[in-house]
C-alpha cells in the first residue's frame, strides 16, 4: 500500500447530524496498559480482519502517567460498549521513520480494505517543548503496523479526514508544529492543509485537485457559539458538527455558515467542558454521533433515542 502525499495537500470542512437528543456513555476508552486521553475516532463501515462493522476505533494520546504525546494504543469499541485492543504500537519497532516516536493524535481514518491511518505527534516527556514532527502510521486490518509516512510537509499531524475514489485515497491532515510551540500561545498563521484558528471554521476550495496553497481558505462560520473548535465531522445532510476546546459544547452549522444548534456534551471542570472534546465519528440509520471525552476517558454516544 502506498499513500502519496506529494504537494497535493489541501483541506476540507467537515459536518454532522441534526435533531439529536440523547447523550449516553458507551464505554471506557482506556486499554489495559492504562493509556488515557482518547482523541481520534473512526467508525468501521465494513467488517474485515479484526475490524467489525459498527464498531468505533479510538486513539489515545497520553500514557498511563498522563504524559501528552506518549499514548500508543488504538482500542475498538462495539455499540454495546465492549472494548478490546486493536493495536499497541511499539515506537522501537516501527517499519520506517517517525521523528520523535509515538503519541497518537486525533488524526484517525479507516480506508477501503481495512487500512487504518493514525497520526503521531510525539513528545519525550509530555511537554510541548519536546514535541517532534511525528508521522502517519499505517496499520493493516489486523492491527499490524505496515508503514510510516513522514516528512513531505508532515509536522505534527493533529487531525485528518480522507476521501477515497477507485484505487486512490486522498488524506487531508492538519499540522500544528509550524511555529506554534515557539509562539507561546499566540496565534501563528503557519498551519498547513486545514487552518482552524480560534472561533472560526474555514474551507479550502477545490481540495481534491489543487496543487498549490489556498492561503487561509474561506470562512464558513465564525464567532457566535464557536469557542476554539477542535473536532469536526461531516453529516449525511451536509451540516458541519464541531466540538469546542473552550467549553463542552457541540455546534451544528449549515453549509452556508449559519449555526443552527448548540448543545452541551461535557459540563465538568473549570471552565465547564474546556479541553475535553476532540474526535467525532458520525453513523447513519439511525443518526448517531460518537465522541470522545478525555475528561472521563470514555467514548460517548449522541443519538435520537
Amino acid at each position: 500500500m502506498r499513500l502519496d502525499f506529494g504537494s497535493r495537500l489541501a483541506a476540507v470542512a467537515i459536518t454532522a447530524v441534526t435533531a439529536v437528543v440523547t447523550v449516553g456513555q458507551t464505554a471506557s476508552a482506556a486499554p489495559a496498559n492504562g493509556d488515557v486521553n482518547p482523541y481520534g475516532t473512526a467508525l468501521v463501515d465494513k467488517s474485515t480482519g479484526q475490524l467489525r462493522r459498527g464498531d468505533v476505533l479510538v486513539s489515545n494520546f497520553n500514557n498511563a502517567a498522563n504524559l501528552q504525546g506518549t499514548g500508543t494504543t488504538l482500542v475498538q469499541i462495539s455499540p454495546k460498549g465492549e472494548t478490546r485492543l486493536f493495536a499497541q504500537i511499539n515506537p522501537k519497532k516501527l517499519p520506517g521513520p517517525c521523528p520523535g516516536g509515538v503519541g497518537l493524535t486525533t488524526a484517525l481514518s479507516i480506508l477501503p480494505g481495512g487500512w487504518v491511518v493514525v497520526g503521531s505527534l510525539p513528545t519525550a516527556d509530555g511537554r510541548s517543548a519536546t514535541a517532534k514532527a511525528g508521522c502517519l502510521i499505517v496499520l493493516d486490518k489486523h492491527g499490524k503496523v505496515r508503514e510510516t509516512i513522514s516528512g513531505k510537509g508532515i509536522n505534527g499531524p493533529w487531525d485528518m479526514t480522507a476521501k477515497s475514489h477507485g484505487d486512490k485515497t486522498e488524506l487531508f491532515v492538519t499540522n500544528v508544529l509550524n511555529g506554534t510551540v515557539a509562539g507561546g500561545g499566540d496565534v501563528v498563521r503557519r498551519g498547513t492543509v486545514l487552518r482552524i484558528t480560534l472561533h472560526r471554521v474555514t474551507a479550502i476550495p477545490d481540495a481534491l485537485k489543487r496543487d498549490n496553497s489556498a492561503g487561509p481558505g474561506r470562512v464558513v462560520t465564525t464567532n457566535e457559539h464557536l469557542n476554539g473548535p477542535l473536532g469536526l465531522a461531516i453529516a449525511p445532510n451536509g451540516h458541519i458538527l464541531t466540538v469546542n476546546a473552550g467549553d463542552g459544547n457541540i455546534v451544528e452549522t449549515a453549509p452556508r455558515g449559519h449555526q443552527v444548534a448548540v448543545r452541551t456534551l461535557d459540563s465538568s471542570g473549570t471552565p465547564p467542558g474546556a479541553g475535553a472534546l476532540f474526535g467525532l465519528a458520525v453513523a447513519e440509520n439511525p443518526d448517531r454521533v460518537y465522541f470522545v471525552d478525555d475528561a472521563t476517558n470514555t467514548l460517548n454516544l449522541l443519538s435520537r433515542h
